[in-house]
Parts: structure tokens; sequence; C-alpha cells
């Protein structure tokens, strides 16, 4: 789901660019050890697995099927979240090998904010995941009546399976909080096999301010420190191949950042 979750340090960005101009940020970004990743880690049983996506499906149940509401209140940023994804994915067509532009998949796609505004300026077909029942059966309506719109999956990520070597770009954002770290690790493993030849997966997601995991119970979710998110896609079997920080949103979210991954081997 799309939602920039309110950061507590309330960290203001100042710089007027969308994205950082460093295309790796490796000299600000410190390795996690394994003794940090297990102190880290979420998960802790199958029964409070279960009951962390149950909390979180009721808690999506309760909102508006609205940019507004999906985003949490703060719709005012998508046009700026838009023209960073919208320069992200230009010069990631400028990559070797270069991804097609046949099919993409929004995985916590919403109502389709991403899909409409952005994917689909880019490919030819655009499936999308959304475990929300409401959210899924606003997609058509909000995104319109387009040979551009795919197939659409309602169901969790957590039990998702791409078809395999079916995507050129799986873009996800504002969703993998709401996965434990196992489950994170697993689902990306299974993007893996869902990629085209030269196919990539993205990422933008909240990262916390600080080295620890925060926990938010309303949602049911987690925002990870960035560290700690390299560390889980090696564990995946990714590659960072790109790395940029949006720039220029409202004082008291949390850092967004956007990772461009391709399998390790």
């Amino acid at each position: 789901m799309d939602l920039p979750t309110r950061d507590k340090s309330k960290n203001l960005v100042e710089n007027s660019v969308c994205f950082s101009e460093d295309p790796t940020l490796t000299s600000i970004v410190n390795e996690v050890t394994a003794s940090q990743l297990t102190k880290l880690n979420l998960n802790t049983s199958h029964h409070d697995n279960e009951e962390f996506y149950e909390k979180a499906k009721k808690y999506w149940e309760t909102v508006s099927p609205t940019i507004d509401g999906i985003l949490g209140g703060f719709a005012e940023v998508s046009p700026r979240d838009i023209q960073s994804s919208a320069q992200l994915l230009t010069a990631i067509f400028r990559l070797k090998p270069r991804p097609g532009r046949s099919r993409a998949l929004d995985c916590g796609a919403g109502i389709g904010r991403v899909t409409k505004h952005l994917l689909m300026r880019f490919f030819e077909k655009v499936d999308l995941v959304e475990q929300c029942p409401q959210f899924a059966a606003q997609i058509p309506e909000y995104v319109g009546d387009t040979k551009h719109l795919g197939e659409i999956y309602t169901q969790g990520l957590q039990d998702f399976t791409p078809e395999a070597g079916k995507y050129d770009v799986i873009w996800t954002q504002w969703v993998l909080g709401h996965l434990t770290d196992d489950d994170l690790v697993a689902f990306w493993r299974r993007c893996i096999s869902g990629l085209a030849k030269g196919g990539v997966i993205v990422m933008k997601e909240n990262t916390s301010s600080s080295n620890e995991v925060e926990v938010d119970n309303e949602d049911s979710s987690v925002t990870r420190p960035l560290k700690l998110i390299r560390q889980l896609l090696r564990h995946a079997g990714l590659r960072e191949i790109r790395i940029q920080k949006q720039e220029n949103m409202p004082r008291g979210l949390f850092p967004i950042y956007m990772i461009v991954m391709r399998a390790s081997r």
C-alpha cells in the first residue's frame, strides 16, 4: 500500500531537487552485522506472523479507497513522488542490459496510483497485486479504460508468486514494511524468478532515521533502517544497481530510498 508513514524525528528535506544525484550513496551507508540482523529481525513464530498480517488486513479495510486515504493524508506528495520515480525509470532504461518495456508489475498497488501515473507511461501492460478487495475493485475505475491495464491479483505479497520470466520491472512501493523479514527475503527470491531477461526489481520505501526497526502497531507494519534492507536484499540473492534518496518531501516523513536491484548471479 502507498503509505508514507510519519517520522517521529520530524526529518525535514530542504533540497529542491526530487532525488539525490549520487547513484550509489555507498559512502554514507554502513553494513549491518549478522548479530544486528538477528536482533532486528521481526520474526518470532508462525502464530505471531499470522497475527501481524491479519491486523494489517483489518486496518486497511477501514481506509478509504482514495489517494488521500491510501497515502495517509499526504495526497499532496503524489506529484513529487511520481516525478522522481519517472526520472529513476528513465535512468533504468539506460542500463546495460536494458530492461524491456513489455510488462511491469505494481506490488501493493492500492487503487492504481503508481500504475496510472507512472508505469503505464513506460510499459505496454501493467499487472497489479493488491490484497485489499475494496482497493482492487477500485483499480479499473481509477485507472480508466486503457489497453495498458493487465491482470489484477487480490493477494498479499507474502503469498504471491509472479509468473516465471514475465516482468521487465517489478515495482514495490510503500508496502514491504508489511512483510516480516523472512517473508520479504522469500518474496524477493520469487521476484528474481519472475523477471524477464534484463529485468530489474525496484523498491521505494520509507527507512528509519536510526539503526532500529520502528514498529507501527496501528497498521501493523515496520520501518527498517537502510542498512538492514541492504542486508536482507543481499540475503535474497540481489545486488544494488542504483540507490537514490527521494528529496523535496514535507516535514515529518521518514527518509525515502529507491533501490534498483538485479540478481547477484
